[in-house]
């Protein structure tokens, strides 16, 4: 159906746009319908001003996530007020999703609404074409057009990360290579490394540039496997000039893939082809992950993102509010600037959710509304103070263990309850997903989180001086 479509869609703009982006704008949109004859998808916003940001802001991401999820090369958008009349002769069909266990390893196609018989020709049909598609490249991940070194501020927290980039740019495979950025997420390495990217394309338009995930790089490897195809997967990735990988950290504990990275970095670093990477940690620090290929990591240069200053984080949002064709005082950017501490991505978030309310409620961008916007509850300021980075520090501070234990696998009594005690208190006090959380500990799955909150919760009920524990934890994070 429609709707499932377009729930798998506000899945992935989640992922790559932000949680605030599909609050702010996606969740408003209605998926209508979807004329398979005509090749369109027909959404409907709720006024105009919603319409018009999409359209200029994320035509790209609706056009390229769309066409995949509904099995075609492209798909026309297109926002209406009400449904589209039905062409009796060649009426629109409401797809249907084949699960991705009746064909492992493959995105969701759609599939008329047929006699069994047909349906069963489909599916083999559809099981031809992923054989098909892994005995060539798949489609590479686009740039994103705004994640350019004109459109990063730099800053204190930044800047040698930002000069490495540029340089390796002017010069891939020559300086910096490999170059390895690391930080917290939603500081800029992913800007860095799209900014890259566009660098090396505008001085050479016939360099072949990947931009990939360390998840959906498993994912094709993993695919490329099941279907006996990984002498074409080896080949997609050596015939390349750059190679921009995002968050290398989850190909830890994976040998396989891991295996498969080595021999791949091997190639490309021998023929001086651009090989960046980023991480939330040091190589050295990175679980699970092999010494050959740490090593390998930090051959060239390793270069950390933090949080930026206060004066940086108020250049970000005035530039943002640029970028979206606004204009705000130094006293409101350093206000939205003040009301988020975790990430630039949640800066921009607030900065949207300001601006959609100014633009909907048709009210000037004042002082008050900002407060009304961001700061509806001191609920939600004391969550905002405090982020993940932070709860870390403090349990690090308190049971004097290293952030490397925490992410590694020992089982030590001390080491265990630090961990459980960091979740528990990262679930409570940060509006962070049990994924993120996870991850940000070197855990993929969000069950480990939540089974550690719960025993900690349950615990402290017993407990004295765990409870007094938890408690003298609580205060270090609200100072």
């Amino acid at each position: 159906m429609v709707s499932q479509i377009w729930k798998e869609f506000l899945t992935i703009a989640r992922e790559e746009a932000g949680s605030p982006v599909v609050e702010t704008w996606f969740k408003a949109v209605a998926c209508l319908s979807w004329d398979s004859h005509k090749k369109i998808v027909y959404l409907k916003a709720p006024n105009a001003f919603v319409k018009d940001w999409i359209v200029k802001n994320y035509q790209p991401l609706l056009q390229t996530h769309l066409s995949r999820l509904l099995g075609e090369k492209s798909v026309t958008v297109q926002f209406v007020e009400q449904m589209p009349p039905i062409n009796s002769s060649k009426p629109a069909e409401e797809p249907q999703i084949i699960p991705a266990q009746i064909i492992p390893g493959v995105q969701p196609i759609p599939v008329s609404l047929a006699t069994g018989h047909a349906r069963h020709e489909l599916v083999k049909s559809a099981s031809r074409m992923v054989a098909r598609s892994s005995e060539r490249p798949q489609a590479r991940p686009v740039l994103h057009e705004i994640y350019t070194f004109d459109t990063f501020v730099v800053g204190p927290s930044n800047s040698l990360a930002y000069a490495a980039a540029v340089a390796a740019a002017e010069k891939p495979g020559i300086l910096y290579n490999p170059f390895f950025m690391y930080g917290p997420s939603g500081l800029g390495k992913t800007h860095l490394l799209h900014a890259i990217g566009h660098a090396i394309k505008q001085q050479n338009k016939k360099a072949v540039i990947v931009y990939q995930t360390a998840d959906r790089f498993v994912q094709e490897f993993i695919h490329a496997i099941r279907f006996n195809k990984t002498h074409f997967f080896e080949a997609k990735y050596k015939n390349i000039d750059v190679l921009l990988m995002d968050d290398i950290q989850f190909i830890s504990h994976k040998e396989q893939t891991q295996e498969a990275f080595f021999h791949l970095f091997n190639t490309l670093h021998q023929a001086q082809k651009q090989i960046v990477c980023t991480s939330d940690a040091l190589p050295g620090d990175i679980a699970g992950l092999a010494q050959r290929m740490r090593s390998r990591l930090e051959w060239g240069l390793v270069a950390d993102i933090s949080m930026p200053t206060l004066e940086t984080k108020i250049a970000i949002v005035k530039k943002k509010a640029e970028m979206h064709h606004e204009t705000i005082t130094d006293a409101i950017a350093e206000c939205i600037a003040r009301s988020v501490t975790s990430s630039i991505r949640e800066l921009e978030g607030a900065l949207i959710r300001v601006l959609a309310c100014a633009s909907l409620t048709r009210q000037p961008i004042t002082q008050e509304l900002v407060d009304k916007v961001l700061f509806k509850n001191s609920v939600h300021q004391t969550r905002q103070a405090v982020d993940l980075p932070k709860v870390v520090r403090s349990v690090m501070n308190y049971f004097n263990v290293t952030l490397a234990e925490l992410r590694s696998e020992k089982r030590d009594k001390d080491i265990s309850k630090a961990r459980h005690i960091a979740f528990y208190l990262m679930k409570k006090h940060t509006d962070k997903s049990l994924k993120e959380i996870g991850a940000f500990l070197a855990r993929k799955d969000h069950s480990t989180v939540l089974h550690a909150y719960e025993k900690i919760n349950t615990h402290q009920q017993n407990d004295n001086s765990l409870y007094r524990l938890i408690e003298d934890l609580e205060r270090s994070l609200q100072n």
